[in-house]
């Protein structure tokens, strides 16, 4: 048979719906789903037989728990310890029912029970009602991106089916729900231990005040979460095996699709190549394509170097590249999370050294405020700025949940997990491409210490950064007069000579910031290299972008850092900035809506809030007369 005639051989497969259910301990989940199975005609008699046979040995009446509570510990104390997952089917589908432990000891395993779900039931004992770690739970839930959430409020029969108590537990429910960004597709009353159950495939006659849909009936209206094949492709590098004269990529396709002749961009490397022929086993023709869900190996038409942790995309829609990013996290080792701690980040198949560079929020789950606290406990849920020591391939999780979440290592055990926001940050991919070719580097006729002798000092750049208000402009502009009548080339380089003309192409988005800093920095670089000081004063809020400026000016880098705290700034607000940020007239205004990393040791400090204009220009000059100046 010729290639031509070959048949279209695609990888692909269907999943089932996958449903977690958590709850706080003892509130009936492992009870529900043994009752829900054997309500539905899915186990077999002898399983029925066995667990019965259990219980009167026990001396307790028929505990449909211990069909999934596989280890005697949890038949001893009663509770779930791992998390157990039950193919199941209805008529219109098939699931996969994961039954996740509630007790707080165990939080670690919920999550992990719920990091894949597309749908959860939360469980709430109608006798206890709603409790902490009920809302802990559903916090999780919504950080998890699991929005499709239903309540089943068990035990009705232990409060005699009250109808007033059940619809004081719904509205508590909905309006913890409401605040977190989303309400349940249904709050169900059942009851699952006694000699009839309640509203799981039938509807109840003890509870004829309750019209809405069973237990059964809401999982076949779940819907299924967007088909991961129709998002943009994301496969994470798990390996690179030799066989033959081939070198096979090898992993597994989180999203997306991909297929012979595409042109793939594995992050953060940048390294592209095409796909040569895409590899299978024990199958009769190699398949033309490979969808999300699969695991595939392919080749490619080049030997490029690509190893575990990368991820490859296509080249329109790459995951974003940073250092930096905004962690949601939820925390389970009993050493508490403090700034500055250093942690094993596991995204994907990639690992990443990560400090903790600000513990921004504490969350208290039983209202939603902040604890006012700067170090995390175990079982709290947190918000953390995260960083590493070099570029990262990621998503946020909003956009793209699998290449979103994360765990934490320390001492090979997990600590700790949480999804991705990059608010505040930007995308570094473009401030890091480098898209020209056949370029040759100019050599100049004049060298850099013949300038620096003329000019009596070095060429510099005084990089001056520090909130808005904190008196960075002010301090350059009366410090150029200052050093220029002493001899020195200067000039000073800020927003308002920039951005009129050599930026004015850009806005104040984190990227169009970053980009702007980019700029500045190269141009500053420009300076410094003919000769002259350049006081360059931006606000500069991240410390990648001042690093990169540092890279391209090399040893003639000097970080000042005009230091004022935020307080201070806003009190002074000379261009009514703050005003305006705090009323949301200004978006992604540094200090109130968008980060800023003060730097850890720059060459000079000068506090605006305890000295006068007059003596930080003094401190800049000398600064300059001692470390520019040329003896």
């Amino acid at each position: 048979m010729s290639a031509a005639s070959k048949p279209h051989v695609t990888l692909s497969g269907q999943n089932p719906f996958q449903l977690v259910i958590v709850g706080h301990v003892d509130h009936g989940k492992s009870t529900f789903v043994g009752r829900l199975l054997y309500e539905t005609g899915a186990l077999p008699e002898s399983k029925v037989q066995q667990i019965r046979a259990v219980s009167e040995r026990r001396g307790q009446r028929m505990e449909w728990a211990f069909l999934l509570d596989a280890f005697q510990a949890e038949r001893d104390q009663g509770i779930t310890i791992d998390v157990s997952r039950i193919p199941f089917k209805t008529d219109r589908r098939q699931y996969v029912i994961i039954d996740a432990p509630g007790h707080k000891e165990f939080l670690k395993n919920m999550v992990t029970g719920a990091a894949d779900a597309e749908g959860a039931f939360l469980m709430i004992d109608a006798k206890e009602g709603l409790q902490e770690q009920s809302r802990r739970h559903a916090y999780l839930l919504s950080l998890m991106g699991t929005h499709q959430v239903s309540v089943l409020v068990t035990k009705m029969d232990l409060i005699n089916y009250d109808h007033a108590k059940f619809q004081k537990i719904e509205t508590d429910i909905r309006a913890y729900l409401r605040e977190l960004g989303f309400s349940p597709r249904a709050v169900v009353p059942i009851a699952a231990q006694g000699d009839e159950a309640d509203n799981i495939v039938h509807r109840s006659t003890n509870m004829l005040w309750y019209t809405g849909p069973t237990v059964v009936e809401l999982l076949d209206i779940l819907e299924p979460r967007p088909q991961n094949e129709q998002l943009p492709l994301r496969m994470p590098v798990q390996d690179v095996y030799r066989l033959d004269e081939r070198r096979i990529v090898a992993g597994q396709i989180e999203t997306g699709r991909l297929a012979v002749g595409d042109t793939l961009i594995f992050s953060p490397s940048g390294k592209t190549a095409k796909i040569n022929s895409i590899e299978g086993w024990n199958i009769s023709y190699k398949p033309n394509e490979a969808s999300a869900g699969q695991p595939v190996g392919f080749t490619l038409d080049q030997q490029i170097f690509v190893e575990r942790g990368e991820i490859a995309s296509h080249a329109i829609d790459p995951p974003i590249l940073t250092n930096v990013f905004r962690g949601s996290i939820f925390w389970f080792n009993d050493k508490p999370l403090r700034a500055g701690d250093v942690l094993k980040m596991k995204l994907t198949t990639a690992e990443h050294m990560v400090t903790v560079q600000s513990v921004d929020e504490v969350i208290d789950t039983e209202n939603l405020g902040g604890t006012g606290r700067n170090e995390v406990q175990r079982s709290e849920v947190a918000k953390v700025t995260l960083r590493a020591r070099g570029l990262m391939a990621l998503d946020e999780a909003s956009r793209a949940p699998l290449t979103g979440r994360f765990v934490l290592v320390d001492n090979f055990r997990i600590v700790g997990g949480g999804t991705i926001s990059m608010d505040g940050y930007p995308d570094q991919r473009d401030l890091v491409t480098k898209r020209g070719t056949n370029l040759t580097a100019s050599v100049t006729q004049v060298d850099r210490d013949a300038r620096w002798k003329r000019n009596g000092h070095k060429g510099a750049v005084l990089w001056m950064t520090g909130l808005s208000g904190a008196g960075k402009s002010t301090i350059a502009r009366e410090a150029e007069k200052v050093l220029f009548l002493k001899g020195f080339n200067v000039y000073v380089l800020d927003g308002d000579n920039v951005r009129g003309g050599l930026n004015a192409n850009l806005g104040f988005s984190p990227e169009d910031r970053a980009e702007n800093i980019r700029r500045v920095g190269e141009v500053a670089a420009l300076f410094a290299d003919a000769g002259i000081i350049c006081l360059a004063s931006f606000i500069s809020p991240y410390a990648s972008d001042r690093e990169r400026a540092r890279t391209a000016a090399g040893d003639a880098f000097h970080e000042v850092y005009v230091r004022a705290d935020l307080e201070v700034c806003e009190e002074r607000d000379p261009k009514g900035l703050y005003k305006k940020a705090r009323t949301g007239e200004i978006p992604d205004f540094t200090g109130i809506s968008a980060p800023y990393e003060a730097p850890d040791a720059p060459q000079l400090e000068i506090n605006t809030a305890a000295l006068s204009i007059d003596e930080g220009v003094a401190a800049l000059v000398a600064y300059v007369e001692q470390q520019i100046r040329l003896t």
